[in-house]
């Protein structure tokens, strides 16, 4: 046929209404995206408000702490003038923390500590559910918590607050779960992707921060795109275009510097392994205090407002002393009191169950460390570190890939918020070395290693596993059985019926070829008709309708075919000539055979 005809023909299977479907589905489920990202780049934008006003009415106006702010951290009010008052901090951190405390354990208890918890524990555990009541309360409680002195970042409770309205977009629709977890997904992609300026970043995070191994939920990823495309720009059309650092360009090329960043990853992943045993000490012993839940906050507040009562600059967000780190403003002294203050403020603030992200508070710590070694190294070997700022934005990376087991997205992370994209290479060094020296470890209780022990992909694993076995590979469990000749009289089956264990019966013709089956359930109507047994035969009791299994089948086919017809055993006939048996095989030995495979692959999977 010609190409005009091969058209033609192609033209004439074209079926508009199918088309027409197709377009109305990839349609709908885009509006869906583009509204979670404008409903979680809203959410952001009133959050972020909430935090500036927080800062001026409270840290700065109250105490009198004005702390530097990041490049991309567009003040909305003016700095007040008011003299700093030191002994403030030892009481505003607990008055936040109660405050926030009564308002999370009275109104919702599931919008505590960190956030990204409990959005990971609600995409695998509950079907993407998270209360409508969440995103209003844990909006407030992190902007109170925060703003009075409490050590934490934005991106785990913008993360919870996006899941959260994904979740109930999605239960006002009435989608299905595995829906309401693409959209919870892309509310955490819009909400974190927004408020940090990193919409990439932003996608990847939501889809890999739920495992330990460097896994993706790779079904959530498009989703999570698209909508934090849209609420990045909606955020930014707000508050202003650009990242959330600016660096002054920095590139990468020699590498005699691999060395020290190898020293970087060595220093990073120590201290996110002391930071995570840190924060879950905390995290235990206040869970232990046999006390009302609210009080634990104003606690932790408290012993928040003692470590700033010395060190203030381990308060609040603290990106502004990333900042001063990344342009070389901060001295060695005082960049290890920021990254050891700020693991014991973030981990009495946010342990003790108060309302705040880990995200932030690592960048910052990571970024401490990078210059600390940044500026060290850069003494000893001045001709082959140029500039300690580019450790500082590697150090950012590193730390969080080693605290989160996350370290693509923690890549792309810091490269979009720095704008540095020059230090790719180093910050792949560094982020590998210290998932590698940590993935025992990880700051999120909630992550499963993979998807193998999600409970959301259960099912799908099942199927997915079965698909890729077949019964040629389990032929050692089919069993070889003895056929029944079709002219066998029943008055003699019953003598071999009394010395068997089997309860399907292959039945052969003259040539010895698979003619019929039956059951035991089949033989009883016979069984107990004493009268006719001497006149049947075994012809006239099996079935030539037989369903069958190949070598060549998966083994979910065949399990379908089981579960189809509730028979516990099916015939494995050859390739080429369906008459031809070569056994039986079970239900139990198909699941058997599953149950093994599953605990090797689980198995593979722990192995470092």
């Amino acid at each position: 046929m010609d190409p005009i005809g091969k058209l033609k023909s192609r033209l004439q299977g074209f079926r508009a209404p199918a088309v027409r479907e197709w377009i109305t589905h990839i349609g709908r489920w885009t509006l869906l995206y583009v509204c979670i990202g404008l409903i979680a780049g809203l959410a952001a934008i009133v959050f972020y408000f909430l935090c500036q006003l927080g800062m001026r009415i409270f840290l700065d106006y109250v105490a009198g702490l004005r702390m530097p702010a990041a490049h991309g951290e567009y003040p909305l009010f003016a700095p007040g003038e008011g003299e700093f008052v030191r002994w403030v901090l030892l009481v505003l951190p607990a008055c936040g923390g109660l405050l926030s405390g009564w308002l999370v354990y009275t109104f919702a208890p599931e919008a505590a500590g960190g956030g990204n918890d409990a959005a990971i524990d609600a995409y695998h555990n509950r079907d993407g559910r998270i209360p409508a009541r969440v995103p209003l309360v844990k909006t407030i409680a992190t902007a109170i918590t925060l703003t009075t002195g409490g050590s934490g970042g934005r991106e785990g409770p913008i993360a919870q607050i996006g899941a959260g309205l994904g979740s109930l977009l999605a239960t006002a629709l009435g989608l299905s779960a595995r829906d309401r977890r693409i959209l919870m997904a892309a509310g955490i992609a819009a909400g974190v992707g927004s408020i940090f300026r990193a919409p990439l970043a932003g996608a990847l995070f939501a889809a890999e921060f739920l495992y330990r191994d460097p896994e993706f939920e790779f079904e959530v990823i498009i989703p999570a795109g698209m909508a934090s495309i849209v609420a990045y720009c909606l955020f930014c059309m707000v508050y202003g275009w650009g990242s959330l650092f600016d660096s002054p360009g920095f590139v990468f090329r020699n590498p005699l510097e691999l060395g020290p960043y190898l020293v970087l990853a060595l220093a990073v992943a120590g201290a996110g392994v002391f930071f995570i045993k840190v924060f879950h000490a905390t995290a235990r012993l206040f869970r232990r205090m046999n006390i009302p839940h609210h009080i634990k906050p104003a606690i932790g507040g408290a012993l928040t407002g003692c470590v700033g009562f010395f060190l203030p600059h381990t308060l609040a967000f603290g990106y502004g002393y990333a900042q001063q780190a990344i342009h070389q403003q901060a001295s060695v002294a005082f960049l290890l009191s920021l990254a050891v203050g700020k693991i014991f403020t973030t981990s009495f603030s946010i342990g003790s169950g108060g309302s705040g992200g880990l995200f932030g508070p690592s960048i910052v710590i990571g970024a401490a460390l990078g210059g600390v070694v940044g500026q060290v190294v850069q003494q000893m070997i001045p001709g082959v570190v140029e500039s300690s700022g580019a450790f500082v934005v590697v150090g950012m990376a590193g730390f969080f890939a080693a605290v989160s087991n996350t370290p693509i997205s923690t890549i792309i992370f810091v490269s979009e918020m720095t704008n540095s994209y020059h230090l790719l290479l180093p910050s792949l060094l560094v982020c590998s070395v210290a998932y590698l020296a940590t993935r025992r470890w990880t700051i999120f209780e909630s992550q499963v290693r993979s998807r193998i022990e999600s409970p959301a992909h259960a099912g799908e694993f099942f199927i997915d596993v079965l698909q890729a076995i077949t019964v040629r590979d389990v032929l050692d469990r089919v069993r070889r059985v003895e056929m029944i000749p079709e002219g066998m009289r029943f008055v003699d089956f019953k003598t071999h019926f009394a010395q068997t264990e089997q309860h399907y019966f292959p039945v052969m013709d003259a040539r010895g070829k698979l003619a019929s089956i039956f059951s035991v359930n089949d033989v009883r109507a016979v069984l107990f008709s004493p009268d006719i047994e001497r006149l049947v035969v075994m012809k006239d009791i099996g079935t030539s309708d037989i369903i069958a299994a190949t070598p060549a089948e998966d083994l979910n086919s065949v399990l379908k075919k089981f579960t189809v017809k509730n028979i516990d055993s099916l015939p494995v006939v050859a390739d080429e000539d369906p008459a031809e048996l070569i056994g039986m095989l079970s239900r139990r030995d198909v699941i058997a055979y599953y149950n093994e495979r599953l605990q090797q692959m689980r198995a593979q999977a722990a192995l470092p």
